[in-house]
């Protein structure tokens, strides 16, 4: 039976100077949860937003916030981006030392609980918390910084939780991230992948591509991004339609309709007016 994953674009590869325009553009374009890297500078070498920010943009979607916490130690935080909006809350393993008391504080807060393997993290210790975590994270790229390539050894992890899962009749998402593409999407789903994450091809990729591209019956990856701002702009007469608002004198260099990209719903999406500008 084909999957439809879950499409999760990261905040990281986002404008930080308009965090809440571009959280609404990614509900509006179709993003089915947000997902947002929090990194301390101590676990992963790079520093990037605490609870405050979530907070700030909590009201702007309501869409499932997805918080991955590349923090140590992690539990003095949980119950701060709980308050500021997690709706999901991952950790890694290496993050604390009780993993089993972390996952079980996620869900007395009210979150789902989630937990994440890097690269060099081994999969049996899924097999000790799997009755804990409502999401499991693949990392198919060392964390810390956006735009890596995606580690292809990584097909064979997903296929190994998928396995302990279903083994033990867990309804936890997979879930990828790190260097996704509409290059290795598909292979993600058919490793065993239910949910997507991407920052870089989201927001900064070259689509270069024709829709065909992302609509296959396996995985809409990230069509969700390109359907609307095909349907409702027009190329080469930068006739907008009536709800991108006026056009614009800077025309395509702001939006595929001519209005600037974060006044249009369908055109916010930077992918989507890349998608628009290359049919």
């Amino acid at each position: 039976m084909a999957v439809t994953p879950l499409i999760c674009p990261s905040i990281l590869a986002s404008d930080f100077a308009r965090l809440g325009e571009e959280v609404r553009a990614l509900e509006a374009a179709g993003a089915d949860w947000i997902h947002v890297d929090v990194m301390d500078g101590h676990f992963v070498p790079n520093i990037t937003l605490g609870p405050d920010i979530v907070k700030a943009i909590r009201p702007h979607t309501t869409l499932p916030f997805d918080v991955h916490l590349m923090v140590a130690p992690v539990d003095p935080w949980l119950e701060a981006f709980r308050e500021a909006g997690a709706d999901v809350l991952t950790v890694h393993p290496e993050s604390g030392p009780h993993l089993h008391r972390t996952l079980g504080r996620i869900r007395q807060l009210g979150a789902k609980a989630g937990v994440v393997f890097n690269p060099a993290t081994p999969l049996s210790i899924l097999e000790e918390v799997v009755d804990l975590v409502d999401l499991v994270l693949i990392m198919s790229v060392n964390p810390g910084f956006g735009g890596q390539k995606f580690i292809d050894s990584s097909l064979k992890k997903i296929a190994g939780a998928r396995a302990i899962l279903d083994r033990a009749g867990s309804s936890a998402h997979l879930q990828v991230d790190g260097g996704v593409t509409s290059a290795n999407a598909a292979a993600c789903v058919a490793a065993g992948a239910d949910a997507l994450v991407a920052g870089s091809f989201v927001f900064k990729g070259d689509c270069g591509a024709r829709k065909r591209r992302w609509t296959s019956p396996r995985v809409r990856f990230p069509a969700c991004l390109a359907r609307r701002c095909a349907r409702r702009c027009d190329r080469a007469t930068r006739s907008p339609d009536p709800a991108c608002g006026p056009p614009s004198p800077a025309g395509w260099r702001r939006g595929s309709c001519g209005s600037s990209f974060t006044a249009c719903p369908v055109t916010a999406s930077r992918w989507g007016r890349r998608w628009a500008q290359a049919r």
